[in-house]
C-alpha cells in the first residue's frame, strides 16, 4: 500500500467550479428560521469506538456555565473571538460564491457560540482552517475554537479540550456512479482511496490495509476533485460530508456500509476550562431553543443518508 500526499496553495479550478455549481442550491434553500424539526423524539446516542486508549469517554466534558473565567476574559480583552471553520464542505461550511459569505450547519453554530460569548456578532472572526491544521491552529493560538466537523477521539483529547458532542456521525465511502463497488470493502480493496490529512477517515483507511494506494489531501473537497479527474477510485469521509459531496456532484454515490460510529464537538485549548463550559452552555441553549433543529432542517436533513436517524447526541 502506497501513500501519496497532495498539497496545494490555491484552490483547484475544478473545486471552484463545484462551488459555483452549488451556489444556486445554497442560495435557494429555505430560511434558517423555518419551523424546527421535531426535537422531542428520543435522541439516538451512538456507541463510540475508543481509539486509541481504553477508558476514554468522548462524551465527557466540563459542566455548562455562563461564568467568565480567565480564558473568556482574555478573549474579550482582545475584542475578538477567532473560530476556525471549513470553507470547502457543502452544507457544513462552504463559501457561497454569490455572496462571498461562508455558510452551513457548522457556521450557524459557530456564529451562535460567538454571539453568546462576545455579546456582539461583529466581534466574531470566522477563519478558514484546513483539516490537517485543526490541532495546530488551536495549540499555536491561531484560533480560539474549532467548529469544523471535528471528531472527538481519545488521542485528540490528550492534546485539546472538547465540548459536549453536538452531532453523531460515521465514516462512509463515495465512488463514481460508474464504479461496480457495492460496499466499503469493494470500494477500498486494491483501489486508490483518498482521505483528508489529519482526519479519522485517513486512519481508518490505513488501518484496513487493503487499499492499493492512500492519497491524502488538505481538505476533503480535494478528494472529490481528484475523483472527478480519475486520479482516485474512492473517497472516505464522514457521513455528513459524504452526503454533501453526493448532493454537490450527481456523478458520485455513497456505497453501502459504514465504519466506526463517532461524535463531533467543538475543540479548544486544553486548559481553557471556563471557555469549554461556556461553549457547553451555548450548545445546551442552542438545542433547547430549537436552533439546532432549524439549522439541521435547513442545511442537512434533505441530504443525510437515513432520515430515521437522530444526529443530536442528546443527554448522553
Amino acid at each position: 500500500m502506497r501513500t501519496m500526499t497532495f498539497r496545494r496553495t490555491t484552490r483547484p479550478a475544478a473545486a471552484l467550479a463545484l462551488l459555483a455549481a452549488g451556489a444556486a442550491v445554497l442560495a435557494g434553500g429555505g430560511p434558517v428560521g423555518a419551523a424546527p424539526a421535531a426535537a422531542t423524539a428520543a435522541p439516538l446516542a451512538v456507541q463510540q469506538e475508543q481509539t486509541p486508549g481504553d477508558g476514554c469517554d468522548v462524551y465527557k466534558s466540563v459542566p455548562p456555565s455562563t461564568e467568565d473565567g480567565p480564558a473568556v476574559k482574555a478573549i474579550k480583552a482582545k475584542r475578538s473571538l477567532v473560530i476556525g471553520v471549513d470553507q470547502n464542505s457543502y452544507r457544513w461550511g462552504a463559501r457561497n460564491p454569490n455572496t462571498g459569505q461562508i455558510e452551513g450547519f457548522d457556521i450557524d453554530l459557530a456564529r451562535a457560540i460567538g454571539a453568546a460569548v462576545m455579546g456582539d456578532p461583529e466581534k466574531v472572526v470566522l477563519k478558514p482552517v484546513a483539516t490537517a491544521d485543526r490541532m495546530d491552529a488551536i495549540k499555536k493560538g491561531r484560533v480560539d475554537l474549532i467548529v469544523r466537523t471535528m471528531t472527538i477521539n481519545c488521542k485528540r483529547m490528550e492534546d485539546v479540550a472538547f465540548s459536549k458532542p453536538y452531532f453523531n456521525i460515521s465514516q462512509r465511502v463515495l465512488v463514481p456512479k460508474s464504479s461496480p463497488a457495492k460496499n466499503i470493502d469493494d470500494a477500498v480493496k486494491d483501489k486508490a482511496v483518498c482521505a483528508a490529512d489529519g482526519s479519522t477517515a485517513l486512519n481508518i483507511v490505513k488501518e484496513k490495509k487493503t487499499a492499493r494506494q492512500v492519497v491524502t489531501v488538505e481538505n476533503q473537497l480535494d478528494c472529490l476533485v481528484l475523483m472527478q479527474l480519475g486520479k482516485v477510485d474512492a473517497t472516505m469521509t464522514d457521513n455528513g460530508l459524504a452526503a454533501g459531496q453526493a448532493a454537490q456532484d450527481q456523478t458520485v454515490r455513497i456505497v453501502d456500509g459504514e465504519a466506526q460510529p463517532e461524535v463531533i464537538g467543538v475543540a479548544m485549548l486544553k486548559d481553557s476550562t471556563d471557555l469549554t463550559a461556556r461553549v457547553n452552555q451555548v450548545l445546551a441553549d442552542y438545542y433547547a431553543r430549537g436552533d439546532w433543529a432549524r439549522s439541521y432542517e435547513h442545511w442537512l436533513k434533505p441530504y443525510m443518508l437515513n432520515e430515521a436517524d437522530h444526529y443530536w447526541p442528546g443527554s448522553h
